[in-house]
């Protein structure tokens, strides 16, 4: 018996818009299947819509790819013996296999008018029939032909289906069949030239050898007449002459149990970037959509997704995305970072709000340190570290109070707590976290009799500006005596009635 051919899958996606996380989730299945199969991945830009496509869409793939972490075999900036991988740039191959499908009798010419499909449609749907092509232009005579040419009339090119039912093995979805009726001839180059999805994409797997399939269900209807491509493809001896085997990938549900579309703000890949989701929970969440490790299993790592994947274990129902979960298993992956590799990500976001400089320096890098530890457990995104420890490293004249948090916190009954702290803080030897602590509850807790929720919430809201924050004696300790006490002054000059 000879052996499988190599494993060969794509991800060919289209330059327009953001990356959305349903596109991830079908970048992270077929990159996973290669990497598993010791296989390749071909990445390819479906770029032949001009009035749809952007260079900017395009550069965010390619950033969007590298941030996941997905590397690929042969595509845009690596190469390949298929180059180029932009279908923008492969026209001229597309435009030679039309020809050669229509000489062939495998396409036709088609005349009709969007009109004339529009009402031959309409009265197959009143009549209870298929409402799809009918064959009108797929046996003209040439006196027809020469009639619709007098006519100005520009024929699209119509790919001609078989006869026959099409069935295939669905590597996720078992055996589907399709009946012809349910799947008319269709186009594959319009009337000015410009070849469709409906050519390209076939040709292109043709040529590249490409073995398996695995996209979305939204494309499974367009499956049989692929099917029926590849094999005339292979009959005019384009490619190896082989059919890759599909599979469809579930829906990915949003909020109302409707598919998510690349237009719902919350499909965005650049809006989890931006919060500070990082690949390694992304990805492992993004996983659990339509596909698990173990049933009682949802944080692992990428290296044991790639190790366990299993396309025949994709579960063929919708998926439906859940944020909360999502956030949950990113906060998890992010406990799991080394602290230097935690520091070094947390950068980026302190920068944004120009917290830190575009060269931080080394004293702002130990004081983030420093703190990262005091956070790290807390945090569910790295963008909270903005919220959590901006208050080290804003400047003393830009430092405010959160006024929620100031109006509920620092009233009037705050001055004692606030008075004692000064005192207490001013006359300290060691300024370490446990000697605050410990002068703190002296003055506060003992010499004032308050509880200690209520001594040191004011103190929390005056140093770091909200009531949740790092722990508190280890924040004062990181700013420092002298900063630690003109917050306080500032805010005791700030209660009501100063």
């Amino acid at each position: 018996m000879a052996d499988a051919p190599a494993v060969r899958v794509r991800f060919c996606p289209s330059p327009t818009g953001n990356p959305h996380v349903g596109l991830v989730r079908t970048a992270l299945f077929n990159w996973a299947f290669a990497r598993h199969h010791g296989g390749t991945l071909v990445f390819r830009i479906e770029d032949t819509d001009a009035a749809r496509d952007s260079e900017e869409s395009y550069e965010q793939l390619l950033d969007a790819m590298k941030w996941l972490g997905f590397d690929w075999d042969e595509g845009p900036e690596v190469g390949g013996p298929h180059a180029p991988y932009r279908q923008s740039q492969r026209m001229d191959v597309y435009a030679d296999v039309a020809r050669r499908l229509h000489e062939a009798g495998h396409a036709y010419h088609c005349y009709c008018s969007t009109e004339e499909l529009d009402a031959r449609r309409e009265a197959a749907r009143a009549a209870g029939k298929p409402s799809g092509y009918d064959g009108h232009c797929r046996d003209l005579t040439a006196d027809q032909v020469a009639v619709y040419r007098l006519e100005r009339r520009e024929p699209i090119l119509r790919f001609r289906m078989p006869d026959t039912a099409i069935a295939f093995d669905d590597l996720v979805r078992g055996r589907l069949s399709f009946e012809p009726e349910n799947v008319p001839d269709y186009g594959i180059v319009r009337a000015n030239g410009a070849p469709l999805y409906t050519l390209v994409n076939p040709v292109d797997d043709a040529l590249m050898g490409i073995t398996h399939v695995l996209r979305g269900e939204d494309l499974l209807s367009s499956t049989p007449r692929q099917i029926a491509l590849y094999a005339a493809l292979a009959d005019i001896g384009v490619g190896a002459g082989g059919t890759p085997r599909f599979g469809h990938l579930p829906y990915v549900m949003g909020e109302g149990n409707k598919k998510l579309s690349k237009r719902d703000p919350q499909a965005s890949l650049n809006l989890y970037r931006e919060r500070g989701f990082i690949p390694e929970g992304l990805l492992n969440y993004l996983s659990l959509l339509g596909w698990s490790l173990a049933e009682d299993r949802d944080v692992f790592t990428v290296d044991e997704l790639v190790a366990a994947f299993d396309i025949a274990k994709v579960n063929s129902n919708p998926a439906r995305f859940d944020l909360k979960k999502c956030e949950a298993i990113n906060a998890e992956h992010l406990r799991r970072l080394a602290p230097e590799d935690f520091v070094r990500r947390l950068v980026p976001y302190l920068q944004a709000p120009g917290l830190l400089p575009a060269e931080p320096t080394a004293a702002q890098l130990e004081l983030l340190a420093k703190a990262a530890p005091l956070t790290q457990e807390r945090m569910v995104v790295l963008g909270e570290i903005v919220g959590m420890a901006g208050f080290l490293f804003v400047a003393p004249e830009d430092f405010a109070v959160d006024p929620d948090d100031a109006a509920k916190v620092l009233t009037a009954d705050a001055r004692p707590v606030l008075e004692a702290s000064i005192r207490a803080l001013e006359a300290l030897g060691d300024f370490g976290p446990e000697p605050i602590q410990a002068a703190l509850r002296e003055a506060l807790v003992d010499g004032l009799g308050i509880k200690p929720k209520f001594a040191f919430t004011p103190l929390r809201v005056a140093v770091t500006g909200r009531r949740v924050s790092p722990p508190l004696f280890e924040s004062m300790e990181l700013l420092g005596r002298p900063e630690t006490l003109r917050r306080l002054t500032a805010a005791l000059a700030a209660l009501p009635g100063a």
